[in-house]
């Protein structure tokens, strides 16, 4: 069972080992050529994206070709369009959690993915955001987790948006907590979450105060490290 401390990690680490579940649901253990896969492409009525060059994603992200090879694999078996609407999106995430309602988090989770905000994660975006989670620097991974959790991206989590995340959580995950969670549980892991970060104390947390006390947190930086080496 998932501890409530537990809870409160995950909202600020993006639920790493769900990533790893992630990576396998796409299939990311199969190589095959890149140029076989772009071929197989065009000869799906449904394509209606085609993604970068090889070359240039490997300038763009921390992955080599092979890996590169294996990501599109996986991703064009799951999603033959070449993009994954928050639906399709929402349905993968919810096989992980068959006894709660992931919907709200999987929403947060496609907001942060998709940053071109049309509604659509790419092969691209997926890759770029894989390569942040699996490969960025702590500085690069805790910035794509700050942005995850400012909703409405001005810079700075308020207490209703961590209020939502950890609604989000709750329903997604609570079933699982020992003990069993209070209608009061995610307000008060609200507050304990702002007296942490929240330095100066003025209701909001900003990204270098984010950044501060995640870096002072060991367990944080020790889950942090969790993401080294998925693939």
């Amino acid at each position: 069972m998932l501890s409530l401390d537990g809870l409160e990690m995950i909202a600020v680490l993006v639920l790493m080992g769900l990533f790893v579940k992630v990576l396998e649901q796409f299939g990311l253990f199969e190589v095959v050529r890149w140029e076989d896969s772009v071929e197989d492409d065009f000869e799906l009525s449904t394509v209606c994206h085609r993604p970068e060059g090889l070359d240039k994603l490997q300038e763009q992200t921390k992955f080599n070709k092979k890996e590169l090879q294996v990501l599109y694999r996986g991703f064009k078996n799951e999603c033959p369009s070449g993009v994954v609407n928050e639906e399709s999106f929402k349905t993968i995430y919810s096989t992980f959690f068959p006894q709660g309602d992931s919907g709200a988090y999987a929403h947060f989770l496609f907001e942060a993915f998709d940053t071109n905000k049309n509604g659509s994660v790419s092969f691209e975006d997926f890759v770029f955001g894989l390569s942040i989670i699996l490969r960025g620097t702590i500085n690069d991974r805790l910035n794509w987790a700050f942005n995850l959790y400012d909703l409405n991206k001005d810079g700075c989590i308020t207490k209703e948006e961590m209020m939502d995340i950890m609604k989000s959580i709750y329903d997604m995950m609570g079933k699982y907590t020992y003990p069993c969670m209070q209608d009061e549980a995610p307000r008060e892991h609200v507050e304990s979450f702002f007296q942490k970060m929240d330095r100066n104390n003025d209701g909001v947390v900003t990204i270098d105060e984010f950044i501060e006390s995640c870096q002072k947190d060991e367990n944080i930086m020790q889950s942090m490290q969790l993401f080294d080496n998925v693939i």
